[in-house]
């Protein structure tokens, strides 16, 4: 499995204007199971640290990347690269323009570069609430943010639209009176059509005031080895859903889609413009964004 933390030093490597703080995402011992931890089974944000060459996974969890790296070399590590800078392209687009509260959901744990550290390079006094359920978040995130006071860290789940909604720490840190970027960023495909994905993120729809946005990336359908690996998904996390445009295109309905649309990742607003169309790493997610009219 390729550790791309590993190949890069400091803070030295940019995607923008922004510096990558790799020291998150090195290799390094498993970090000691707490109670709360199962490590017997993958779980969707240590597979995901795994993909970026993150430090905090274990073996359970590396063996799902070595298993779609199997099925499609380079398309699992590389791809997840990919979705990471689109959410640095996408947070500091939103901060830009003004959005200065924003509810990461599936936020996974601390890596290169999070929606905070984006957001707040643009303003300082932007607020953050990452929401997980996997406990390891909770722990790595208070941590990280022990010294924050304008970044949360809440365990729940994005299948509860309203326990998410009326927690403390979101409610009550959160003004849903103003704008806010809702960030849904590698999660959605993790929701099953019978779990109504539509309706749930409905919920959270109608709670964002005019003016917020919804930024959204998902597994796409679009490249060759796409159903081998929603298999894996599903055998490994017993999740997991890739659809196509038209699907993820539907998450948006009653929002103004942004140009350019949902596409691939990488031609979702690029810093540069791309040299080349991109190959089954830059297929993998889908992404965009619309605001609330």
């Amino acid at each position: 499995m390729a550790t791309d933390g590993a190949s890069h030093g400091g803070s030295e490597a940019r995607d923008g204007n922004v510096p990558y703080d790799w020291s998150w995402a090195t290799s390094g011992p498993e970090v000691p199971p707490s109670p709360e931890i199962d490590t017997s089974k993958p779980s969707i944000a240590r597979v995901y640290d795994a993909a970026l060459g993150g430090k905090d996974n274990y073996a359970v969890d590396r063996a799902v990347v070595e298993e779609a790296e199997r099925i499609a070399p380079g398309v699992a590590t590389e791809g997840s690269r990919v979705n990471r800078q689109l959410l640095i392209r996408g947070v500091r687009y939103l901060a830009e323009q003004g959005i200065d509260q924003f509810l990461d959901i599936g936020s996974g744990l601390p890596t290169v570069q999070n929606t905070h550290q984006v957001a707040q390079a643009v303003n300082p006094g932007a607020r953050v609430v990452y929401v997980d359920n996997d406990p390891i978040v909770l722990a790595h995130g208070q941590a990280l943010l022990a010294t924050n006071a304008t970044t949360k860290v809440v365990t729940a789940d994005l299948l509860d639209p309203r326990g998410v909604l009326n927690h403390p720490d979101v409610d009550g840190f959160l003004d849903f009176s103003r704008p806010i970027g809702l960030v849904l960023l590698a999660i959605v495909h993790h929701v099953l059509d019978e779990e109504d994905p539509i309706g749930v993120l409905n919920t959270y729809k109608d709670r964002l005031a005019p003016g917020s946005h919804l930024f959204i990336s998902h597994f796409s359908n679009a490249f060759p080895e796409a159903r081998a690996m929603e298999e894996n998904l599903i055998r490994a996390l017993g999740r997991g859903q890739l659809r196509d445009e038209a699907e993820i295109t539907a998450f948006f309905d009653g929002f103004e889609l942004l140009e350019p649309g949902v596409v691939p990742a990488p031609m979702w607003r690029p810093d540069r413009p791309l040299v080349e169309p991109p190959g089954s790493s830059g297929l993998l997610f889908l992404g965009g964004m619309a605001r609330k009219p």
